[in-house]
C-alpha cells in the first residue's frame, strides 16, 4: 500500500514539475503569436512578419527566450534577409485582419472537467471486484480488512482525481500549443504525453510487483485514449458559455 502511494505521488509530482514550465512556455507563445507590421529597413516599405512563436516558447524553458522570425511578406526571396526589423517587431502589437489573423486555440475547462470525471470513472470500475480488484490487492498485499480501510481514506481518492484533472488539462494545453483539435488529434496527444510520463517514472516503479505494474500500466493506458479522446472531441463544442448564453424559454399557459 506505502509503494502504491509513493506511486501515486511520484505522477501527482511529475505533472505538477510540468504544469509550471507548460504554463510559462503557453504565455511566452501567446506574447511572441501573430503577425505584426513593420517597416523593411532594406526597401522602407510595410511588410508583415510573424516571429516564431514555438521556438521563443521552447528555448524560454531554460534560458532568456531566442527570437528571430518564422514569416515575412517578402519570403521566401528575401528569406537569407539579417532579420533587422526584429526589434521593430517585438515592439509592435500583433494585427488580427483578414487571412492573416492567427488564432490560437484556447481550453475550456468543462471537456477536461469530463475527461477527468470519466477517467476516474474507469479506474473505479477498473479497480472494481467485477474486473481487477482481486488481483490488484494480492499484487499490493492487501487483505479486506486493510481495503476497507483504505477507501475510508481521503488520500488516496484526491491522489487519484489530482492525476485525472492534471492529466486532462495537460493534453488540452498541449492542443492548444499545437492549435489542434478532434478526436485523433487527442488521443495522439494524449498518448504522446503518456508515455513522456511513463519514461519519467519509470525509475521509481521498478520496485513494485509486476502485475501491479501490468494492472496499472493497462488502466493508465486506456485512460489516456479516453481523455484524449474527450479532451479533443468536445474542444469548443461543450463551453460553459453555451449554457449562460442559452434563452429562458417561457411557456404560456
Amino acid at each position: 500500500m506505502l509503494l502504491f502511494h509513493i506511486f501515486l505521488l511520484a505522477v501527482v509530482g511529475i505533472l505538477l514539475l510540468l504544469m509550471f514550465p507548460a504554463l510559462w512556455g503557453r504565455a511566452l507563445y501567446e506574447r511572441y503569436t501573430g503577425s505584426r507590421v513593420v517597416i523593411c529597413p532594406e526597401n522602407k516599405r510595410q511588410v508583415a512578419v510573424s516571429v516564431d512563436a514555438m521556438h521563443a516558447a521552447v528555448t524560454g524553458l531554460s534560458r532568456a527566450p531566442e527570437l528571430r522570425l518564422s514569416d515575412c511578406t517578402r519570403w521566401p526571396e528575401r528569406r537569407k534577409c539579417g532579420q533587422e526589423c526584429l526589434p521593430q517587431a517585438l515592439k509592435t502589437s500583433p494585427y488580427r485582419l483578414g487571412e492573416v489573423q492567427v488564432k490560437t486555440k484556447k481550453i475550456y475547462h468543462l471537456p477536461i472537467l469530463v475527461a477527468a470525471f470519466a477517467a476516474w470513472y474507469l479506474g473505479a470500475v477498473w479497480h472494481s471486484h467485477w474486473l481487477f480488484r482481486e488481483r490488484w490487492m494480492n499484487a499490493l498485499g492487501l487483505d479486506s480488512v486493510q481495503l476497507k480501510d483504505m477507501v475510508a481514506w481521503y488520500s488516496p481518492h484526491l491522489l487519484s482525481t489530482a492525476v485525472c484533472l492534471l492529466f486532462a488539462y495537460g493534453v488540452a494545453w498541449l492542443l492548444a500549443v499545437r492549435q489542434r483539435s478532434g478526436v485523433w488529434q487527442g488521443i495522439t496527444t494524449s498518448l504522446f504525453l503518456w508515455a513522456a510520463l511513463v519514461l519519467a517514472i519509470s525509475p521509481r516503479i521498478l520496485g513494485l510487483a509486476h502485475e501491479l505494474v501490468l494492472i496499472e500500466g493497462a488502466y493508465s493506458f486506456l485512460m489516456a485514449i479516453l481523455v484524449g479522446a474527450l479532451v479533443g472531441g468536445l474542444h469548443d463544442k461543450l463551453r460553459l458559455s453555451d449554457f449562460y448564453q442559452r434563452p429562458l424559454q417561457t411557456t404560456r399557459g
